[in-house]
């Protein structure tokens, strides 16, 4: 009988042991839900102000590039045919390009890094071949499959793009110029230093750090073209 009672009373203080387990499990549960649910929001709100600022700064340079080439148009700067073109298409491009960012995400991003970069590339390309007659592009190594591991399809990509950057530095150094073509080439080289430099930040990025890479590309790609804005009138206006 006493065996019996300890039993009953054993059993229930089980019952009532793992309700309490269930409770304090539960806000614990709710919380994490909760602050996952509050970062998610955090970096959505991140993004969205980040695309504000960078959608004003592109207006500002459509009105900027509106009145630089109207004062090259005009005769009173100059600047060389080259550089004209260049910026007019960085001008076409910065405004897709932020609008892309806005709709990049964790599943896309590396296809439209790697392109953006490539296609960079390309572009730093046919102005050192302008400028470097006897420059010999670098042949790209075969690409990785795009089912390979993150990190394999990174490394390989920086890789090759280091391999081509050598390259533009190498034909550049035996370049001398002056005048607006100087300016061009100082345009050049700089944008080469900027591409190592991304280069150089994406052999440590991870896959999770897809936003702050991407973000950090389209934000220097806006700087660029501000800058390259201003040199249409670096020399001096004509008598």
């Amino acid at each position: 009988m006493e065996l019996r009672n300890l039993t009953a009373i054993g059993t229930l203080a089980l019952a009532l042991v793992v309700p309490a387990c269930n409770r304090a499990e539960q806000p614990t549960a709710e919380a994490t839900r909760d602050a996952v649910a509050e970062g998610a929001a955090e970096a959505q709100k991140e993004r969205a102000d980040a695309m504000a600022r960078l959608n004003e700064r592109v207006a500002a340079i459509e009105r900027e590039y509106a009145e630089k080439n109207a004062e090259v148009a005009s005769g009173a700067k100059t600047a060389t045919a080259a550089l004209r073109e260049e910026v007019r298409e960085d001008v076409a491009n910065v405004k897709e390009a932020v609008a892309s960012l806005g709709t990049t995400t964790a599943d896309n991003w590396w296809d439209r890094h790697e392109q953006a970069l490539r296609r960079t590339a390309d572009d730093v390309e046919a102005d050192v071949k302008q400028l470097a007659k006897r420059f010999v592009p670098v042949q790209p190594a075969a690409a990785v499959p795009a089912g390979a591991p993150f990190t394999s399809r990174r490394d390989a990509f920086v890789a090759d793009l280091r391999a081509r950057l050598d390259g533009f530095e190498k034909a550049l150094d035996d370049v001398k110029a002056s005048g607006p073509r100087e300016t061009e080439l100082d345009d050049t080289r700089a944008r080469v230093n900027k591409l190592r430099e991304d280069v150089d930040r994406l052999a440590s990025a991870e896959a999770d750090d897809w936003w702050d890479v991407t973000r950090a590309r389209v934000t220097d790609y806006v700087d660029r073209v501000e800058a390259s804005i201003k040199r249409l009138d670096d020399n001096k206006a004509r008598s």
